[in-house]
């Protein structure tokens, strides 16, 4: 019997079907027995993404959150003189500043996606105006004397607080995406597309290999020491199992709950954890093969060549139709040659991101040294985005489900967009800091005495430990000490809501609430095994 579906819209507004909210299907007698799995995988699918501006404007509301939790805190100990301690009013503000417009913006006020940014953006402006004023009255230092001394300010060489803001991020976003997408207020523009196209989850997955591999083992390797490579890579391979023994995990809990699942993504039995696993093992056996700093050499020739089998064979149809044409899904490969084949562009992604945490590793112990590092990382971005769409335009466009060439460029582009965004908040945060003695900021530069200078100098140093006291109230800090169990514990609750939840139909209040729910739920256990500096690592 052939089967069929009706849809009848009401006119009220929604991003899945042709800007429609509201809908009901209508359908014959043996449509009535469909169940609600296969209604939510009609819901995340056939989509086709958003424009890259969007995804930029979206992407600005987390740094200007952090730069609003930190102007606050300065703000705070300019009135009241003691810094904010206590833990559970710590937990509050940094949810409802760092975590909560994120909600807000990827759901109710998605139509509008340039106002929350602006929001916050005059927000901060109205802080630093009242923090500067202030200070204005207390001392008769020149604005200009006042940008010079800040540019020679020491900063703490061992710790950049960018990589850390930023994997943490991409995380949090990622939690949020991955629950959200379920309900009808998160934007279907902003679901991973189909096949063609830059979706906001479709940026979070390759995002998410460019955080881990900032701080892979080689990176943080320091140059002078030595290690044979061989046991370098076998460390690598037993470091991987939690991976592949989640990806096995999830695999298995999702069939077994006939759980919904968008089939073009991975693939049949493919899933994320795989991914990462694979990639960080080829990774690591392609670095103990080239030379690290050569990394970007190797992303490039990977990428490029992954392209032209692309083009130039029938790659691209079999990853887009199986082998017979007509999407088959038997055997191995063709049940997951989205997820196997797609680990080339992701491994290209994970070495130029290499060669990125490289790069940032290099020591650099000013302000001015690092205003130089994000004007070479912006001049990059510049010219990735040329490149970007030159290949889109003359190669092929971005697709996440196939990792091609342009999505490659786009990831690593957006991404290191985003990373400057947190370099400057934090050299932000340092200039306000400076003109508030005494104040602190989590998860933020420590400014330290420059070397070989007298105590007379402008940017007088501060106990290095008063900020690492400050971490144990801090919410970046307890989910960066846990990032995989956040990341799993996320994926657990997606599922346990879906199951107990019909997302599809929620009204936006109720979907707000759950959402809240669920993100401080997770938040709240980090903090709690931060508190008890307890990390939940078993390799």
């Amino acid at each position: 019997m052939n089967r069929y579906i009706r849809f009848i819209f009401d006119e009220v507004r929604s991003p899945l079907f042709y800007k429609t909210n509201k809908f009901m299907f209508v359908f014959s007698e043996e449509e009535r027995r469909m169940s609600q799995k296969h209604l939510k995988e009609a819901f995340i699918s056939n989509l086709n993404g958003t424009s890259l501006l969007e995804i930029s404007l979206g992407l600005s509301v987390a740094p200007l959150c952090l730069l609003c939790r930190g102007l606050l805190l300065i703000l705070y100990y300019l009135h009241y003189g003691k810094r904010l301690s206590a833990r559970k009013y710590s937990l509050l503000l940094d949810f409802l500043v760092l975590v909560s417009p994120l909600l807000f913006s990827y759901t109710v006020l998605s139509p509008v996606s340039f106002f929350t940014p602006t929001i916050i953006a005059a927000f901060c402006a109205g802080i630093f105006s009242k923090i500067y004023s202030q200070r204005k009255h207390e001392t008769s230092v020149p604005f200009r004397q006042m940008v010079k001394d800040f540019q020679e300010t020491y900063l703490d060489p061992e710790y950049i607080p960018a990589i850390t803001v930023f994997r943490v991020y991409v995380n949090v976003l990622t939690s949020i995406s991955i629950l959200a997408v379920d309900f009808p207020q998160y934007p279907r523009r902003y679901a991973k597309a189909e096949t063609y196209g830059t979706g906001v989850m479709d940026l979070g997955v390759g995002a998410f290999i460019f955080a881990n591999a900032l701080v892979c083992p080689e990176v943080r390797q320091k140059s002078y020491v030595t290690q044979p490579k061989l046991s370098n890579l076998a460390r690598q391979i037993f470091s991987v199992w939690p991976l592949i023994f989640l990806g096995i995990g999830r695999l298995f809990s999702v069939k077994s709950i006939e759980y919904h699942e968008h089939t073009s993504e991975y693939g049949v039995h493919w899933n994320f954890f795989f991914t990462l696993a694979f990639v960080r093992l080829a990774a690591s056996l392609l670095l103990a093969i080239f030379p690290k700093n050569k990394s970007w050499i190797v992303a490039l020739n990977l990428a490029v060549l992954y392209q032209l089998i692309l083009n130039t064979t029938s790659l691209k149809m079999f990853i887009l139709h199986g082998s017979d044409g007509r999407d088959t899904r038997v055997g191995f490969l063709n049940a997951n040659r989205e997820g196997l084949l797609s680990l080339f562009g992701y491994l290209a992604i994970y070495m130029a991101s290499v060669q990125v945490g490289l790069c940032l590793q290099k020591c650099r112990n000013s302000v001015k040294g690092w205003i130089e590092a994000a004007c070479f990382l912006l001049l990059t971005v510049f010219v990735l985005f040329i490149f970007l769409c030159v290949s889109q335009a003359y190669v092929d466009p971005v697709s996440r489900r196939m990792a091609n060439l342009s999505y490659c460029v786009w990831v690593v582009a957006h991404c290191l967009t985003f990373f400057i965004c947190f370099v400057v908040t934090d050299l932000t945060l340092v200039f306000t800091k400076l003109l508030v003695k005494g104040s602190s900021v989590p998860c933020c530069w420590n400014v330290v005495k420059p070397p070989n200078t007298s105590t007379k100098h402008a940017t007088q140093a501060s106990p290095i430990g008063r900020e690492g006291r400050l971490s144990h109230v801090c919410l970046i800090s307890a989910i960066n000490k846990n990032q995989l169990l956040f990341f799993l514990l996320a994926n657990v609750m997606t599922g346990a809501v879906n199951m107990l939840i019909d997302t599809i139909h929620s009204k936006a209040a109720f979907t707000l609430c759950v959402l809240h729910l669920y993100m401080f739920f997770n938040c709240l256990i980090m903090h709690i095994l931060h508190a008890k500096n307890i990390v939940l690592k078993f390799w």
